[in-house]
């Protein structure tokens, strides 16, 4: 598998993002290898925190989440998804599938950093992949918050917002990351954030994942992942652990979702939803601060048993 790495000095001087990068190793399916970048703060003896971001974002996007996770005793590990950040960059995009990217996350994070009794924070398609996860290791997960997400199997229409999104990253002939970023909050970023955004795709040749992951997204019902993401879903609805919803009030695509959640997971019966205002898509840019809040709360009011 041919794959591109981004230099290390395109992400120097990263704005609010001071931590350093680790790094795992995992079989790219070819007979190569990849490499994984994630982010590891905090006590090393606190409950984990796993931050998985979405699309076209990276690690950085939880900057903003990172220091008040850490400031409430929790370890956090927020990973760059194969195509993204610091991670490995496949050159074709045929090299990316949504089963590829669940199994590469799974050696990183369960076979490689062997992360258990974790609470799993997923956004965007952090949480198609990380839903995944829960869902195929369940002993893995102590609680689950998904924020702007869902769990597509295809049976549904996805939203309009969502499809024209879809039409724009197969059809435009251009795709600046961190514009698309900007344009999915409601406060808009500063140019120095924006060329965070930026920074792990020097040309088109590194943005193959970037645009191959919405056209990933189940929307029909044979598609090739829409049976193992039912499968998650039979074991979701009868999940009993702890399961919160945080959406923003201000997301056209995932609006709504978060009621599915409610209504069909057992573990998210009786817990303190919550819709974060002024948040939009990347509620993590808009609402970070709060969004950990409610993480952090979490943890605190649900203590292992």
């Amino acid at each position: 598998m041919e794959t591109l790495r981004t230099p290390d000095e395109r992400f120097a001087d990263l704005p609010g993002f001071p931590y350093e990068p680790r790094y795992v190793e995992v079989d790219d399916g070819e007979g190569g290898r990849l490499r994984i970048a994630y982010v590891d703060e905090g006590p090393a003896d606190g409950e984990t925190v796993l931050l998985l971001h979405g699309e076209p974002s990276w690690s950085f996007l939880y900057r903003r989440m990172i220091p008040v996770l850490v400031e409430a005793g929790l370890r956090v590990v927020a990973p760059d998804l194969v195509g993204f950040g610091r991670s490995d960059k496949p050159v074709e995009r045929s090299a990316y599938t949504y089963a590829r990217h669940v199994g590469w996350m799974r050696q990183a994070l369960l076979d490689e950093l062997d992360l258990r009794e974790v609470t799993f924070v997923g956004q965007d398609w952090g949480g198609l992949i990380g839903l995944r996860l829960v869902a195929e290791n369940p002993d893995r997960f102590a609680r689950v918050v998904v924020a702007n997400t869902g769990l597509p199997t295809g049976d549904q229409r996805m939203s309009e917002a969502f499809l024209a999104w879809q039409r724009f990253s197969q059809e435009s002939p251009e795709f600046h990351i961190g514009r698309i970023v900007g344009n999915g909050t409601v406060g808009g970023l500063a140019p120095e954030v924006l060329a965070a955004y930026d920074a792990p795709f020097p040309d088109d040749r590194y943005t193959a994942g970037a645009r191959q992951f919405p056209a990933l997204v189940p929307t029909s019902p044979d598609d090739p992942a829409a049976a193992a993401n039912r499968a998650a879903w039979e074991v979701l609805m009868s999940w009993e652990k702890p399961f919160l919803t945080a959406f923003s009030d201000g997301d056209p695509i995932t609006g709504g979702g978060d009621r599915v959640f409610q209504k069909l997971v057992p573990g998210a019966r009786g817990m303190a939803h919550t819709t974060l205002p002024g948040g939009g898509h990347f509620l993590q840019e808009d609402v970070g601060p709060e969004l950990a809040r409610v993480v952090a709360d979490l943890v605190a009011a649900t203590p292992r048993t």
